[in-house]
């Protein structure tokens, strides 16, 4: 099959102006980021750089601490080139110069196996997560380097990068080894694009290629085995052969955004081909209806096909969400199909955005469809953000995802400008400026107009969730193409006179759940565009457990309060069933029903209003 060759727009570039990314972006770049930086500094982690632990003294440095760091400073990165601050800016560099200085001299770097563990450096691939922080700390160099110009951290990790060369390969003497937590192999794809060195390409190519090959490397070489199959690393047999997508979710994913890079670096079409594969299993089969990935909280894994409970073992982490678009976004870029843009709004708008708070500064690590007075037993932090994890992946990782996220709004292709999220933006690039205005996702109304220098073909995405979408050029309808995906307007010089309206109706939708997925047995989920909603207990007081939405209704659009102005919810009626003891573990005596008005919010919203209890998919009956 052809490949695509489409990049993003530049940070720079893209000005948001929308009423549900932009004020997340803005918040991150205020709170999250200076709050995790700060979290990072009185919890040890900034210090471990300094490599002056010694045994006996508080923070020790952990396997993952580096990781931590990099994500954050990456953020600062994103954070600096879209709202300069010479204070923060100085403080980058300073701890720029503190990661430097803990480069051995072979070009290792890693605090723990610096000075903690120094005997064990690569003897234990599997768990150890020492390319996994190596990925990280390239991620956050590549990004100093493209947004702020800055060159001293990209040559040290470029130094360090081939120190690993040296060390995996196939060659005499050389490690056969892969990470058994996956990063590294989307941050040598960024050191590659970065520098244009092609051996950082074919490194990432050797990881990726490697992983899975006889004889195993983590059971056959290290005798690493901990969760009693190599499926949880995605390694018990080489990617092109995956069927399905199995193991730990996280791993899982970026270990297929690596793929799809490479893929598409390389013009590797089996490899590709593998890729769509798991994109299809784990889209279709494996996925919560809010994009949120991974089914089973013990080992953090997705299981098997239509696992998907909603409750207290499930497992949905931000950072597999946030995984599930890097996926989503490099296969857009690689085939230009609207299915995989889809996929990316579903679960940035939804099963990412559920896992930050409004304010920027608490977060959930498990983001549940269904939270009740049950749920508290198993995970404290069910019903109500925390600021911080002793493992902290996730809010790290929203200082670096929230800030780039402008890039998904917009692909450019040779002589194209795609339209991929209609937020309300303005890009401006080489070829001329591109107006967005309307209040998408929650609204159905779009209008765009550009002013070109030259010839473009702009190019608009129709979702696959609208049953009607409608597109007038200077009130002339465009015919849509049948299937839902890209429709392209004529290659011309664009005037800044034209007017693009694109109408995507979004009625309220009841969605059911394949009748494998037990859990979801006579309930419904209301989906309106390409937001999922759930009924809190803050806006039904009666309980939402106790709730039962009859369907089909006439469901009307209203606001609840304290949520953000402009946020819609779904007003409907509701019957409510109470016990005739409310005391008795069992009774034989008919339930009462009520009926009562119901209010759902959008899912990635709650829990910002105080602790509640909370339910996605919703008792029904005919």
């Amino acid at each position: 099959m052809p490949f695509a060759s489409y990049q993003d727009a530049s940070l720079r570039q893209v000005e948001l102006r929308d009423t549900v990314l932009a004020p997340r972006i803005r918040t991150a770049l205020e709170t999250t980021i200076p709050s995790a930086l700060e979290k990072c500094r009185v919890t040890g982690r900034l210090a471990a750089f300094d490599l002056t632990w010694k045994e006996g003294m508080p923070n020790c440095p952990h396997i993952f601490w580096d990781s931590d760091v990099a994500k954050v400073l990456e953020g600062v990165a994103y954070s600096l080139a879209l709202q300069p601050n010479a204070a923060l800016e100085a403080e980058y560099d300073r701890l720029v110069e503190r990661i430097a200085s803990a480069q051995q001299e072979d070009g290792y770097l890693n605090t723990h196996f610096t000075v903690v563990e120094p005997e064990k450096r690569w003897t234990n691939l599997c768990t150890n997560h020492e390319l996994y922080c190596a990925g990280h700390l390239m991620e956050a160099a590549v990004a100093g380097y493209e947004m702020l110009g800055k060159r001293r951290f990209l040559e040290v990790m470029c130094r360090y990068a081939d120190y690993i060369a040296q060390v995996f390969g196939r060659g005499e003497g050389q490690k056969r080894g892969y990470p058994g937590h996956e990063e590294i192999e989307l941050a040598l794809v960024r050191l590659f694009q970065a520098t244009g060195e092609r051996r950082y390409l074919d490194l990432a190519r050797y990881f990726v290629d490697e992983r899975g090959q006889s004889p195993n490397y983590f059971t056959e070489v290290e005798h690493q085995n901990p969760f009693g199959s190599m499926d949880y690393f995605q390694a018990d047999r080489p990617v092109r052969e995956l069927q399905e997508a199995k193991g730990h979710a996280v791993r899982a994913v970026y270990l297929y955004s690596g793929m799809a890079d490479v893929a598409r670096l390389t013009q590797d079409e089996s490899l590709l081909q593998a890729c769509q594969r798991l994109f299809q299993n784990l889209t279709t089969r494996r996925m919560y209806v809010t994009g949120g990935i991974g089914s089973s909280f013990h080992g953090e894994v997705l299981t098997r096909d239509y696992d998907l409970t909603n409750g207290s073992l499930m497992y949905a982490e931000s950072c597999a969400a946030m995984g599930l678009v890097f996926f989503a976004h490099r296969m857009l870029k690689a085939t230009g199909e609207g299915q995989y843009a889809d996929i990316l709004e579903l679960a940035l708008f939804n099963g990412v955005l559920s896992g930050i708070s409004l304010s920027g500064d608490r977060f959930f690590y498990t983001n549940y469809l269904e939270v009740d007075d049950n749920t508290q037993v198993y995970n404290a932090g069910a019903k109500e953000r925390q600021p911080w994890f002793e493992c902290s992946c996730c809010p790290t990782n929203f200082c670096r995802f929230l800030p780039r996220a402008l890039q998904y709004v917009w692909s450019l292709g040779a002589n194209e400008v795609r339209l991929n999220l209609p937020l309300a933006n303005t890009l401006r690039n080489e070829w001329g400026e591109f107006q967005v205005e309307g209040g998408y996702p929650y609204q159905e109304e779009v209008r765009i107009t550009a002013k070109t220098s030259r010839p473009v073909t702009l190019s608009l995405r129709i979702p696959g969730w609208c049953r009607h979408p409608q597109l007038l050029l200077d009130g002339t309808p465009v015919a849509l193409p049948p299937v839902q995906g890209y429709v392209s307007l004529e290659e011309r010089i664009w005037t800044g006179k034209e007017t693009l309206l694109l109408h995507l109706p979004m009625p309220v939708e009841t969605l059911h759940a394949n009748l494998k997925v037990t859990s979801n047995a006579g309930r419904i989920a209301l989906k309106r565009g390409p937001i999922v909603f759930a009924c809190e207990t803050i806006d039904n007081p009666l309980g939402v457990a106790n709730l039962i939405l009859p369907s089909p209704q006439n469901f009307s659009l209203t606001t609840a309060p304290g949520l953000p102005q402009g946020t819609p919810a779904i007003a409907g009626t509701a019957i409510a069933e109470a016990a005739p003891d409310p005391q008795a573990l069992y009774f034989s005596q008919p339930l009462q029903r009520t009926p009562v008005p119901f209010t759902a919010i959008p899912y990635a919203l709650w829990q910002n209003r105080g602790p509640a209890n909370m339910a996605v998919w919703m008792r029904t009956r005919d």
